[in-house]
């Protein structure tokens, strides 16, 4: 890992694997670079994969609770490609990190060579928000990875199928083990940030999903999502016809990418793209 610092001071992680077309991958609300860990193994060899640990998650700075928000996050983003000197690159977020990618697209869509979502669109479920509301910010209280690996198929609601070996590598991304006790891999103010923006009103997002227009667009639903409705794909299908699409069976809220429908879309949508850069 590398960092840099951000506008405002705040140290910034990220890694980057590989040369050619550059893919800025960027992870959900509690999660770091190494949710892409299984896809960075399907990807093409001329795929540069840049990595980035929002602030407050993984190897980044903490920083105060109210710079947890999706439009700080983007800038972020964003500053990392300017560091790296890269004018254009193609995005893939995960939930929270589709939410960053949409927001760039608003606002910065000269730096966009294309947009793929997985397992997030403009409407997002609140009971699937209000299930994840139960534990960010809140260290388990099991003392032992191992028992949080055991507990993991029943914490997944949607994902069938799953090797155990899978829970125990979800484990040791998600959650560290510390003297006596499991701590957590993000700071645990993101639970004032979660819970100031689950008090707002819902805002309109179908603005953002419109910016997108003019980009090579892919989404990724998870088939048992509890977060992303299929009826918001119906929607966004209907909004978007040109848009690549895929749908995981046995997975819930976010699909690990490295399902052959996940990474067959996510090739034919770097194919494309590649036309453009």
């Amino acid at each position: 890992m590398q960092t840099f610092q951000a506008e405002d001071g705040t140290a910034l992680a990220y890694r980057v694997d590989g040369q050619g077309l550059p893919l800025l991958a960027l992870a959900g609300l509690t999660r770091d670079n190494r949710d892409f860990d299984y896809l960075a193994r399907h990807l093409p060899p001329d795929i540069r994969l840049i990595r980035l640990d929002s602030r407050g998650r993984g190897d980044s700075g903490w920083s105060a609770p109210e710079t947890y928000t999706v439009a700080q996050e983007a800038m972020d983003a964003l500053a990392l490609l300017d560091h790296l000197q890269i004018d254009r690159a193609a995005i893939i977020g995960s939930s929270r990190g589709g939410l960053l990618g949409m927001v760039i697209a608003a606002t910065a869509k000269h730096r966009l060579l294309g947009l793929c979502l997985n397992d997030v669109g403009p409407v997002l479920e609140r009971d699937g928000l209000l299930r994840i509301g139960t534990y960010v910010g809140i260290e388990p209280t099991v003392p032992t990875l191992t028992e949080i690996a055991d507990r993991m198929p029943s914490a997944m609601p949607g994902f069938d199928q799953v090797p155990a070996l899978r829970w125990q590598e979800e484990t040791i991304r998600h959650y560290v083990q510390l003297d006596g006790r499991v701590g957590l891999t993000y700071d645990p103010a993101l639970r004032i940030a979660f819970d100031a923006a689950m008090a707002a009103p819902f805002p309109d997002l179908w603005p953002l999903f419109d910016a997108c227009e003019g980009l090579l667009l892919a989404l990724i639903r998870g088939a048992a999502s509890d977060v992303l409705s299929a009826t918001t794909v119906e929607e966004m299908r209907s909004r978007r016809p040109d848009m690549f699409f895929a749908e995981v069976p046995a997975r819930g809220h976010i699909p690990f990418l490295d399902e052959p429908e996940a990474t067959g879309l996510i090739k034919r949508w770097l194919g494309a793209v590649s036309c453009l850069a």
